[in-house]
């Protein structure tokens, strides 16, 4: 039987901040940001947008009724979470309507929790085939203004319906996982945006990626050449880039070509958001497939997610006939719809998000084009909005 991912939707801001705007703001050569981390533009999230609200802008919009009514498992991966108890996928799950005998769960582990996400869910699938569960992967990346992390900003929420004979991806049964108490990056209750050791966490990365890839095609007896393309975590375009050479010279010249222009295609969306953390790497899957002309049916793509902390996954996935069915096709087109703002503009989006106090708060949503928004804080419970219903 195969499972794996039947569709696959995205939400981020309606709004971005130009990398060399934001470069030259800085003080910083544009290229330093263009191709120095192979970014072009950053999404910027306004105050009426949180993990919640993207994570059911991602999914609303690609769920049948049908799918509602089989949905029995919802995972919202993030390390963006909005309260220590309560799950956000609670929240989630009434945006959504679905059905009350849900499991509803939050996943942690800094970027990898989205794929702990989908293996729990094809695990879960494999057991009831006439189900279905829904996976999110919804974060916001905050590193601080002026900061060296700032340009690695971004944010948004990619979903993924879980499912027997998936239009999109059929994923493998094996995989490959290194996990160790590592401090690259981290961010402690007491702090809004986080901690990272930038140099260290690239090397981390890497070190991860060679471990997992090598470690897959020994124990499954796989051929790196049997692999049509490599599929990367991307907190920043430029640190794939680097991932994937480290592994061209396993395979010949050709492949090494193919490989760098599978990867051009599969990096093209990420360099127009920035990071989403949990999402980051399916957000590059979902670039792959919407851009990628050169792929077909059969291929065999091999996926890496890393999440510092630090945790490591490799896997990989066959590509369906109707792949094309079950995507956000109009991804492209939204993101080049999105309104441009000003470095001031952005810096006040940055400093006005709901506070974390006890006070009631309202927030200005007017200008939100999305369905679901956050309208602030009363009695110390986030306030959330279906503005079309």
């Amino acid at each position: 039987m195969k499972v794996g991912i039947d569709k696959m939707h995205f939400a981020s801001s309606h709004l971005y901040v130009d990398m060399t705007e934001l470069a030259r703001a800085r003080g910083a050569e544009p290229d330093k940001y263009l191709i120095g981390i192979g970014q072009a533009q950053m999404a910027a999230i306004p105050p009426s947008q949180d993990i919640v609200t993207l994570a059911a802008n991602a999914a609303y919009p690609m769920l049948t009724a049908e799918d509602i009514q089989a949905i029995d498992l919802l995972v919202v991966a993030t390390e963006s979470g909005i309260d220590n108890s309560k799950a956000s996928a609670i929240y989630v799950a009434h945006l959504l309507g679905l059905n009350r005998r849900t499991r509803t769960i939050e996943m942690k582990e800094a970027c990898y929790a989205g794929t702990a996400g989908v293996q729990l869910a094809q695990e879960h699938v494999r057991v009831h085939p006439d189900k279905k569960a829904l996976v999110i992967g919804a974060d916001i990346a905050r590193y601080g203004l002026n900061t060296p992390g700032e340009p690695t900003q971004g944010g948004g929420a990619v979903a993924m319906l879980i499912s027997a004979d998936p239009q999109i991806l059929a994923l493998g049964t094996e995989s490959t996982l290194l996990s160790e108490d590592v401090m690259d990056f981290w961010r402690p209750l007491y702090h809004t945006e986080a901690l990272v050791d930038g140099k260290f966490s690239s090397n981390i990365y890497i070190d991860y990626f060679q471990d997992v890839f090598k470690g897959y095609l020994e124990s499954t007896g796989t051929s790196a050449s049997d692999l049509t393309a490599l599929v990367f975590h991307l907190p920043y375009t430029k640190m794939g880039l680097k991932a994937l050479r480290s592994a061209l010279p396993l395979v010949s010249e050709t492949q090494q070509e193919s490989w760098v222009a599978h990867f051009e295609c599969a990096r093209k969306l990420n360099r127009y958001v920035g990071n989403l953390y949990t999402g980051s790497l399916y957000l590059s899957l979902l670039s792959q497939l919407l851009t990628d002309p050169k792929l077909e049916a059969g291929d065999r793509l091999g996926l890496f997610s890393y999440g510092s902390g630090a945790e490591g996954e490799f896997y990989t996935g066959v590509l369906q006939a109707d792949y094309a069915n079950g995507l956000d096709t109009g991804l492209p087109q939204c993101l080049a719809r999105r309104q441009r703002v000003s470095v001031t503009e952005y810096e006040q989006l940055f400093k006005s998000q709901l506070a974390w106090k006890a006070d009631d708060q309202e927030l200005d949503y007017a200008s939100d084009p999305h369905r679901f928004v956050l309208t602030g804080q009363h009695d110390e419970q986030r306030q959330y909005l279906d503005k079309w219903a």
